[in-house]
């Protein structure tokens, strides 16, 4: 079921064994729980449970009188906030009223009889349309991607040049606290594809992996310890955990092949030190210095320092040695942009704003620097991609184009004022 605050919206009932009513006990749990400081992920009703996820103004739940696989059905529920999104770009209660056609058809596509069947947005898009005039002319014979082994990927499909783009693309999450100090630090990675490749190719992708260095008995000089590895369901599991090859049947066009976290103390690439002095609530001068600690052959793009400063503040004045800052009053920030940072390059800022209002200090909340950027040709982790080969039973010659991209994450840098 789908329901927002106030009503369901839509709901499908695949089994016939929870009356359909039931869902109207849902809203008031809810509210209960929370009343109550007990909100959770299952909650019960005589012999139903209602397991469910909130996705803007919206909550999808499923209910069962059985004792379910409760992470099968968590999966599911994601699985639709991904294909919906795909569909209507947002999903919100409006695109589920704007939709209730496309939506039925879905639904009846993507679980049969309780049990999930074709959950792939790519294979659905071809033969459930969002247009309601095509809805009529539509393929009238289900994909062979529906039966076939390869649910993700149609026969048949031919390119002029065969090409694969393989993007390694890690995320930095680094928490300092105001004395200078990381307090907590991680790398979030994804590899993610491109394929342009005819027929039903067979790729096998090469990493730096520890593990797979230690079970060959190789140099472990250049390696990562991936941890939280998570897979496309294009990978062949039984495969990798046997001897760590990521083999794989790729889908056609973008997609994102594993997701990986890699938990090391890493060094702020983009250094912040701040000094902000409030003058008898009558002005704040804020004086930052940014430090690109990183290598001098490498750039970061479109770096963006954001600076809180207090809610009364007003008449911005600004300096800086390089880049643009504005004052973007609704939020509360000086945001200093600087398209192109070399490494190893120092920059400063300057701001100037008057106080009018007396304020309690004591109430002013005191929220982090934070960091955006992006830096191309470049990993922290030392990621490589060391291979990947591409086997079809015609034998073409296929490319692969390898790009790594670093970019901040969660990258929050606390003040002392």
């Amino acid at each position: 079921c789908f329901q927002s605050a106030q009503l369901v919206l839509i709901c499908r009932n695949y089994k016939g064994d929870v009356d359909m009513s039931e869902i109207d006990h849902f809203m008031h749990l809810l509210m209960q729980h929370e009343e109550e400081g007990l909100l959770c992920p299952v909650m019960s009703h005589g012999n139903v449970h209602f397991m469910w996820i909130k996705h803007s103004n919206l909550y999808l739940v499923a209910t069962t009188n059985k004792n379910s696989n409760a992470s099968l059905v968590y999966a599911f529920l994601y699985k639709l906030v991904e294909v919906f999104t795909e569909y209507f770009k947002e999903l919100e209660e409006e695109s589920i009223q704007d939709n209730f056609v496309v939506v039925y058809e879905l639904l009846d596509e993507l679980m049969d009889f309780g049990f999930p069947q074709t959950t792939d947005s790519k294979i659905l898009q071809e033969y459930i349309t969002q247009e309601g005039a095509k809805l009529e002319v539509a393929k009238s014979k289900v994909p062979t991607t529906v039966t076939n082994a390869v649910s993700w990927r149609s026969e048949g499909i031919k390119y002029k040049k065969n090409e694969v783009f393989i993007d390694v693309i890690e995320s930095i999450n680094v928490l300092v606290n105001a004395n200078g100090s990381v307090m907590s630090s991680d790398i979030v990675g994804s590899i993610k594809l491109k394929t342009m490749l005819s027929g039903m190719p067979e790729l096998r992708l090469g990493l730096n992996d520890r593990v797979l260095f230690g079970l060959t008995g190789r140099d472990k000089g250049k390696t990562v310890m991936m941890e939280d590895v998570k897979f496309h369901q294009c990978v062949r599991l039984s495969r990798f955990e046997s001897d760590r090859t990521i083999s794989f049947i790729p889908p056609d066009g973008e997609s994102e092949l594993m997701s990986y976290r890699i938990n090391t103390h890493v060094k702020p690439l983009i250094w912040i030190e701040s000094i902000i002095e409030k003058f008898s609530h009558s002005r704040v001068e804020i004086m930052v210095k940014a430090k690109g600690q990183f290598k001098k052959q490498s750039v970061a793009n479109n770096v963006e320092v954001r600076v809180p400063v207090p809610s009364d503040a007003d008449s911005p004045k600004f300096k800086t040695s390089t880049g643009s800052a504005k004052y973007v009053p609704e939020k509360n920030l000086v945001v200093w942009t600087i398209k192109s940072f070399p490494g190893g390059k120092e920059f400063l800022m300057r701001a100037h704003f008057g106080l009018p209002s007396v304020e309690n200090e004591e109430m002013e909340s005191k929220p982090p620097i934070t960091v955006k950027f992006e830096i191309p040709y470049f990993t922290v982790s030392g990621i490589q991609v060391r291979y990947m080969k591409i086997i079809e039973k015609s034998g073409y010659q296929a490319l692969p184009w390898v790009r790594y991209i670093t970019q901040s994450g969660d990258y929050q840098l606390r003040t002392n004022v």
